[in-house]
């Protein structure tokens, strides 16, 4: 495992724990659907949430969420859309964006809440 494997792996550990700590059931971690692949999938109340989660040594290049972009986005909606159907859910989805950075021995994790929302195309 190469540093930036390492350092996003920390990062999703990191994540779930702070997720869970926040009150969240966390159903899956790296849930994969074909090329596709959420980092975690959790319950916060009545949402099911879908979690991407960027993990960054430095800000220094932007803050972590801001490198999840469209495409991104596009994939973890498709993903989403397939694991409520292979699962037959009826919750309502939230899209969140879970930033971690890490320091020499800390990590700082924020979590946004309802980053994006699907596109319904006409």
């Amino acid at each position: 495992m190469n540093e930036k494997q390492k350092t996003g792996s920390e990062g999703e550990a990191e994540a779930v724990k702070h997720l869970r700590a926040k009150g969240f059931e966390i159903l899956e971690t790296n849930w994969r659907f074909g090329q596709e692949e959420i980092d975690i999938i959790a319950r916060d109340k009545n949402f099911l949430v879908v979690a991407e989660v960027k993990t960054r040594s430095t800000n220094y290049f932007g803050e972590p969420e801001t490198f999840v972009n469209k495409q991104k986005q596009r994939h973890l909606i498709k993903a989403a859309g397939a694991y409520i159907e292979k699962n037959n859910l009826d919750l309502e989805v939230r899209f969140d964006i879970v930033s971690v950075l890490k320091s020499a021995d800390s990590y700082k994790v924020h979590v946004i809440e309802n980053a994006f929302y699907p596109i319904v195309n006409k």
